[in-house]
Order: C-alpha cells, then structure tokens, then sequence
C-alpha cells in the first residue's frame, strides 16, 4: 500500500497549477495516492492570518508578479500572468470536483481540478461557468452534464465545509498545500522535500 498525499488546492490559484503536472509525475514514480480537496481558502485566510491578493500590500503583490514570471520561465508552463477570468467564481468548480471525488474517485477528481486550473491559467476560459465546466468534465471522460447536475447538489457545499474545517484543524493555510503522514508542504516550490519525504 502507498503513501496517501492530501492534496489542498484553489481552484484559482496559479501556483497550485504550476505544481499540478510534477505532482502527478512525482505521485506516479512513488506509488503514492492523490486525494483532493478544493478548500474554501477565503475562510481560511480569514482564520489562519492570511489575506486574499487585493487586499495584500501593493509590494507583496508586486513580487507576486515576478515570482511567476521566474517560475513561468523555469517550468516552460505558458500561464497568463493576468488571465481574463481571474479570480474565477470558485463554487461550483469546487463542488463539481468533490462531487468526482465522492461519485467516481481520486484519480477523474484530481484531472477535471487540473482541467479547471490549465483553463484558467493558459486558456483563459470562464471556469465559473456551468457549460465551460460541463466541456472540461466531457474533457477528462466524464459526462460533463450528469456531473454538472450532480455538483449543484447543496450537500457538497456541506462537504467543502467541513474539508475547509478539517484542513484548518491540520494547520493547512495556503495553496497547494501538499499533507503527508501529517507533515504540510506549502507551495509548488517546495515539490522537491514531498519527494524526498515519499523516498524515505
């Protein structure tokens, strides 16, 4: 059996995509499960002493910038730095991917967040939009009218809820946030230490 990576991700943030590709090789080379949870990070910003991107200082927001035109560059990762649809509206895309995960599993769950988060940052798709959702399901293989059906469900937005409260209660508190046996990992960049966790 595996190591499980608890997979805290926003469904609007650039760095989780810029991670989403070696996370998935790194869990593949390592026999590692992937389980995904598109947390309410405005929630838990608010408790936690973070603060969502308009309300940061105008030089936090500056380096912002550079650090993902740098990480742009390392990566070869095409991201528009200022996509059209950002931030998109971040509840039903959310809903319908814990919808996958609960429905159909980890692995569809895992590829329709990475579909929201590549449409959003290199295609600059409306991924807040119920028919632009319902083309990205069909994308991965899913049935993009059935899951959209089953994402305006109200009780996935109980479920988001309480993954929000679970990952707080485990000291999660930004995007992506990678959980191994307890131990958080915060931000792509630190990639290379959940791998050299998992090689242990």
């Amino acid at each position: 059996m595996g190591a499980q990576i608890d997979y805290y991700v926003s469904l609007n943030s650039p760095w989780t995509h810029l991670g989403a590709a070696r996370l998935e090789a790194m869990a593949a080379r390592h026999g590692a499960a992937l389980r995904v949870y598109p947390v309410d990070f405005g929630t838990i910003f608010a408790s936690s002493g973070g603060l969502p991107l308009p309300k940061r200082s105008p030089q936090r927001q500056a380096y912002r910038m550079m650090e993902l035109r740098r990480w742009r560059e390392r990566l070869g990762v095409p991201i528009q730095l200022e996509p059209k649809f950002f931030p998109a509206r971040e509840a039903l895309p959310a809903h319908a991917v814990i919808a996958v995960r609960e429905s159909f599993g980890d692995a569809p769950a895992i590829a329709l967040a990475h579909a929201i988060l590549k449409a959003l940052w290199e295609q600059e798709r409306d991924t807040g939009d119920a028919a632009t959702l319902a083309e990205l399901a069909a994308g991965v293989g899913l049935d993009g009218g059935a899951v959209l059906r089953l994402a305006e469900e109200p009780r996935w937005a109980e479920r988001r809820a309480a993954d929000t409260q679970m990952a707080l209660e485990r000291g999660v508190f930004g995007a992506p946030s990678y959980v191994l046996e307890g131990e958080i990992f915060w931000g792509q960049d630190r990639l290379d230490f959940l791998e050299a966790a998992l090689a242990r």
